[in-house]
C-alpha cells in the first residue's frame, strides 16, 4: 500500500512544495483552531459550560481539513468516534493549512493554553515536500514533543511518507525521525497517518493530496485505534 501511495502522488507532492500557488498555501490560516463538531445537546445542557478534557489536533492541512466541509475532518470523525465508544473527550482542531514543523513551533503557545490532555501531532509532510533538511524537521519535532510533554501533555505521533521521487535515502532519514521521536521520548506513533487511504482515487480529493470525506472517516478510524489506549472513561 505504501509503495503504491508513493507513486500515485508523486506528481501532486510537487504542487505542495512550494509556498506560492499550492493548495496549501492558498488555505493557511483560513481552517484553523475550530473545535471538531460537538454532538446534538438540550438546550440546558449546550448551557453548561464544556468541561470535558481536550484532544488537540495540532498539524497542517491533512487535520485542517483542507477541502471538505465543516464536520468532515478526521478530527471531527474522531470525535463522533470517542463519543460513540463512551469517552468524554472534546476534540479541538487545531490544523491550520500549509503549516511546517518550524510552524508548528511557533503555534505551540497557542496549543498549550487549550490545556489539552493528549496531543495528536500532525507535522512534517511539508517539511519534506519543500525539501527541508531532515535534521530541521526532527529538531522542531522534537521541540514540540518536549513543550508538550513538560505541560504534562500526552502526545500521539503521526508519521508520514514522501514520494519516491525524492530519493531513497531522502524518505528513509525522514520516516526514521518518527520512528526515532517516538522512541526517544515513549510516546505512541501512528506509522503512516494515511495508510489506506492516500493514493486511493476514491478517498483523495481531485487534487491527490488530501482525503476527500469518506478518506477522513478512514483516516480517524486509524488515528482512533491509536488513540483509545491513551482515553480514560
Amino acid at each position: 500500500m505504501r509503495n503504491y501511495f508513493l507513486s500515485a502522488w508523486a506528481g501532486f507532492y510537487l504542487a505542495l512544495c512550494l509556498g506560492c500557488g499550492s493548495p496549501d498555501s492558498v488555505a493557511r490560516k483560513e481552517a484553523t483552531g475550530r473545535p471538531a463538531a460537538p454532538e446534538q445537546r438540550a438546550p440546558e445542557e449546550a448551557a453548561r459550560p464544556d468541561d470535558r478534557p481536550v484532544i488537540a489536533a495540532f498539524g497542517d492541512s491533512l487535520t485542517a481539513g483542507f477541502g471538505v466541509e465543516s464536520g468532515k475532518s478526521f478530527p471531527d470523525a474522531v470525535q463522533r468516534l470517542s463519543d460513540q465508544a463512551g469517552y468524554r473527550y472534546r476534540v479541538f482542531n487545531a490544523g491550520v493549512s500549509g503549516d511546517t514543523t518550524s510552524d508548528g513551533v511557533e503555534r505551540m503557545p497557542e496549543v498549550i493554553a487549550l490545556k489539552p490532555a493528549i496531543v495528536i501531532l500532525e507535522f512534517g509532510g511539508n517539511d519534506g515536500l519543500r525539501g527541508l533538511p531532515v535534521a530541521t524537521t526532527k529538531a522542531n519535532l522534537a521541540r514540540m514533543i518536549e513543550e508538550l510533554q513538560k505541560a504534562g501533555i500526552k502526545v500521539l505521533l503521526a508519521g508520514m511518507t514522501l514520494p519516491r521521487n525524492y530519493g531513497p535515502e531522502y524518505i528513509a532519514s525522514f520516516e526514521k525521525v518518527y520512528v526515532e521521536l517516538a522512541d526517544r521520548y515513549k510516546v505512541r506513533r501512528i506509522p503512516f497517518l494515511l495508510d489506506g487511504v492516500g493514493g486511493v482515487r476514491q478517498f483523495m480529493q481531485n487534487d491527490g493530496i488530501h482525503p476527500n470525506a469518506q478518506g477522513h472517516a478512514m483516516v480517524a478510524n486509524t488515528v482512533f485505534r491509536y488513540l483509545q489506549p491513551m482515553l480514560a472513561k
